[in-house]
C-alpha cells in the first residue's frame, strides 16, 4: 500500500469530520447530515460480496443530494417502523490519496449498534466507508460515500443512513 502524505491540519479536520458524521446520524440531525454532502454526490450501502465482485446491486443507492433529501423525507414523514436508536463507532481514517485540488480518498471502519426502546443493544451493521471528500474553505463535503457492509444481510430493514 502506498503511503500518502497529508498535512496534520487536514488529517485532524478529516478525523473530526468522521466523528461529526457519526454524531449527526446518531442524533438524527438530518439537516446537518444533508449539509455534509456536495450537491453532486453518491451515497451507497452495498454488501462487500457485491462490491468485491464489482456487481451493481446495492441495498441503497442515491446519486444526488436531491435523492438524499427524498430519503430523509421518507424517514421523517412516511416510513412507519419500530423505533430504534443507532450508535456509530468509527475508526481513524486511512488516507488512500490526496490531490492538490483538495480531494481526499479515504476509508474508515465502522460498527453500528442498534437499540430498540424495549430491547437490548445489538450489532446492526459492520463494514467500512470508502469516501471521496473535498476540503473547501467551508469545511469538508462528501462527494462519494460507499458503505461496504461485511454481513450478507441487513437485520430487518435499512431505515437510517449508515
Amino acid at each position: 500500500m502506498k503511503t500518502t502524505l497529508i498535512t496534520t491540519e487536514n488529517y485532524l479536520k478529516l478525523t473530526q469530520f468522521y466523528q461529526t458524521y457519526a454524531a449527526v446520524v446518531d442524533q438524527a440531525n438530518w439537516t446537518a447530515w444533508l449539509d455534509m454532502f456536495a450537491e453532486d454526490c453518491v451515497y451507497k450501502v452495498q454488501a462487500r460480496e457485491n462490491y468485491d465482485r464489482n456487481l451493481p446491486m446495492a441495498a441503497l443507492s442515491l446519486t444526488s443530494k436531491g435523492m438524499l433529501k427524498d430519503r430523509i423525507y421518507g424517514i421523517t414523514e412516511t416510513i412507519f417502523h419500530d423505533p430504534y436508536h443507532q450508535l456509530h463507532m468509527v475508526s481513524s481514517p486511512l488516507i488512500l490519496s490526496e490531490s492538490d485540488k483538495g480531494v481526499i480518498e479515504s476509508q474508515a471502519n465502522y460498527t453500528v449498534f442498534r437499540t430498540k426502546n424495549d430491547g437490548i443493544a445489538e450489532v446492526y451493521n459492520v463494514g467500512r466507508y470508502l469516501d471521496r471528500l473535498r476540503i473547501t474553505d467551508d469545511g469538508i463535503q462528501i462527494e462519494s460515500r460507499l458503505c461496504i457492509f461485511d454481513n450478507e444481510m441487513i437485520l430487518n430493514s435499512l431505515i437510517y443512513p449508515i
